[in-house]
């Protein structure tokens, strides 16, 4: 059974990187696979997770063999002035534990290492709230999968191209907390889809059909669309959001939340919560099974 990368399921860390390159235009691949192997070799604490991403481009430069079929790149989605915008880059890098300094000093380093072949083109610092509650006072992946469900949820089965590795979907989401908690708590649980203080769902009659679970909540045939979330706050004062970031053994489960939240699965109908949060960032990512990482650079 191929192994993921362990980082990906370790839950409950406080300090969080989110790092997204582009990589320079005219880099060859033995100076992208030259600085990515310094990169990952890095030495690093057993108290620090770190997870490696890779565009769809990307990833066809570094293992041509290895890309699974359905892998892509970001496209918006969404209409007016409700969209989900594209933004892709070339390599994501989520650093997490619960030592920000030692979070610091590998960010720092791995950036410093991936110098010469690409930019660091987005970072968001992020942090566990609360009882992991998004910045709203919700609780955040509730319905996350259990034990076992994890790796059955998030990762491409053996027999498959890409196995043990995961399809990734990252959005950087900024919040009006001003507008959002000038409702009444009733008022934000219909938004939401779920009580405030213990995150249990409405019932079917006070349940809108425009609300964040509803909306999110996808079946294709009877099949529940999950999706193993990773999401965690970031921001301070001025500006302040959710860095969502989501792993799934299929890349079309995104596309297929993603439009029913962007009112663009055939009832018109929009998540109500993108009245309250904006996307600015969207980007889709294959993290590659531990085998496949190390052929670049050892873990």
């Amino acid at each position: 059974m191929a192994e993921a990368q362990a980082g990906i399921f370790v839950e409950g860390t406080l300090s969080h990187f989110f790092l997204e390159y582009q990589l320079i235009e005219g880099v060859t691949e033995a100076q992208l696979r030259s600085a990515l192997a310094r990169a990952i070799a890095l030495p690093v604490s057993a108290e620090l997770n770190c997870v490696w991403a890779f565009g769809a481009d990307c990833w066809r430069r570094l293992a041509p063999a290895g890309v699974p079929e359905a892998l892509k790149s970001f496209s918006p989605i969404g209409e007016g002035r409700r969209i989900a915008p594209a933004t892709q880059h070339s390599i994501l890098l989520w650093v997490h534990g619960n030592n920000h300094s030692a979070n610091f000093d590998a960010a720092m380093a791995a950036t410093a290492a991936l110098a010469a072949v690409a930019t660091l083109s987005l970072e968001k610092i992020g942090f566990l709230y609360k009882d992991s509650r998004d910045l709203s006072g919700f609780i955040d992946g509730t319905e996350n999968p259990k034990g076992r469900g994890q790796q059955q949820v998030a990762l491409i089965p053996d027999g498959e191209l890409g196995a043990g590795g995961s399809f990734v979907m990252s959005q950087q989401w900024i919040h009006n907390l001003a507008g959002f908690h000038a409702l009444s708590q009733p008022q934000q649980e219909a938004v939401i889809g779920r009580t405030k203080p213990d995150s249990i769902e409405l019932d079917d009659e006070r349940m809108p059909e425009n609300s964040h679970v509803s909306r999110s909540d996808v079946k294709i045939n009877g099949e529940a669309q999950k999706l193993y979330r990773r999401s965690v706050p970031y921001g301070g004062v001025q500006q302040h959001g959710l860095y969502f970031l989501a792993f799934s053994r299929d890349i079309q489960r995104f596309d297929r939340i993603l439009a029913s939240m962007f009112g663009c699965s055939g009832d018109g109908i929009h998540d109500r919560l993108t009245d309250f949060s904006t996307p600015v960032s969207g980007s889709y990512w294959f993290a590659p099974s531990r085998a496949e990482l190390s052929a670049i650079g050892p873990l």
